[in-house]
């Protein structure tokens, strides 16, 4: 039998030590495969290269047994999950964004409170306009989405002096740090909300879940702060409620994405956009390595994977 094949978008030899047992090919999208993917049992999908080239392998691939992400969501993969070989597993990048995404989501808050696009803007025209910026300090802030990514940003608003961090996530649970509060509970929650910061995967259940209820229900000059997906967000109502200057918001993510040259959502007043950057920092490589080579060791042994999110034949995780 031929040796099993595993698909890695690095270079193999950047990632060493890796299990002898394996044999590996480097393949981050390009139009020739690298090998005959009939012999890939693990593939690791490459980074930021869009769903179409993710999937396309897969087809070819009948003695696979794990497909690993490098993201935190694994919307894109799901479609895939029904035609993979019975007993294959579909891993998500477990907590590889947790630094990343919660440093910019705490960096767009404080950029959006603060109104540093505003002081871009004046610089080229040496406009020296001083006024004052709502604080971090001693805001509300919701975080929508209480997992890893959610826990981090928490982390990183405490030394703030926020005046109350409030966790929401698709069921209630008790932390060390507190209560956290079932999505059900949003609309006693959202009115007492100064931020809200959207870190929840997307699914069925949150698509959308931003709307224009949701929306209505935040105080006046509240600010939406979004790095989890852009249809987590209803756009239209989003730009409806920004363009009359009643809510701000802050986006490393959109819907449509990328933003179409012309859309509303460039303009609108109070909207800061960063072109989803969330993961793609100098934290990233060095954190996507240490997972593969322990996602890659336990396979090698025998040893369960971490962050199975859905297997085939099975509905995915929640």
């Amino acid at each position: 039998m031929t040796e099993p094949e595993v698909w890695l978008p690095f270079p193999p030899a950047e990632l060493a030590p890796l299990p002898d047992s394996l044999h590996y090919r480097h393949w981050d999208g390009e139009e020739d495969f690298p090998a005959d993917p009939a012999r890939c049992v693990f593939y690791v999908v490459p980074y930021m290269k869009g769903p179409a080239l993710a999937l396309r392998p897969l087809e070819h691939m009948p003695r696979l047994r794990v497909v690993q992400t490098l993201t935190a969501g694994v919307e894109h993969m799901l479609p895939a999950v029904d035609r993979l070989p019975s007993g294959a597993v579909l891993c998500n990048a477990g907590e590889l964004h947790n630094t990343s995404t919660a440093e910019l989501a705490l960096a767009l808050t404080l950029a959006a409170q603060r109104d540093i696009p505003g002081a871009v803007r004046a610089q080229p025209e040496a406009r020296w306009e001083p006024s004052v910026q709502p604080s971090l300090a001693d805001r509300r802030v919701l975080i929508v989405g209480y997992g890893g990514i959610g826990s981090a940003v928490e982390d990183r608003l405490l030394p703030f002096d926020v005046a109350e961090v409030i966790r929401v996530a698709s069921r209630p649970r008790t932390t060390e740090r507190g209560p956290v509060h079932g999505v059900d509970e949003l609309p006693a929650l959202l009115p007492r909300a100064e931020v809200v910061i959207v870190a929840t995967p997307l699914t069925d259940a949150t698509r959308g879940l931003v709307d224009a209820e949701f929306l209505a229900l935040l105080p006046d000059g509240a600010l939406l702060v979004n790095v989890a997906r852009g249809a987590v967000v209803d756009t239209k109502a989003l730009v409806a409620e920004v363009e009359t200057g009643r809510l701000r918001a802050a986006l490393d993510v959109t819907d449509p994405e990328p933003l179409p040259e012309g859309h509303p959502l460039w303009r609108a007043p109070g909207v800061l956009i960063t072109p989803h950057v969330g993961g793609p920092s100098t934290a990233f490589r060095p954190r996507a390595e240490r997972l593969l080579r322990a996602q890659l060791r336990r396979f090698a042994v025998g040893e369960p994977l971490r962050h199975i999110v859905a297997s085939a034949g099975m509905s995915p995780a929640s």
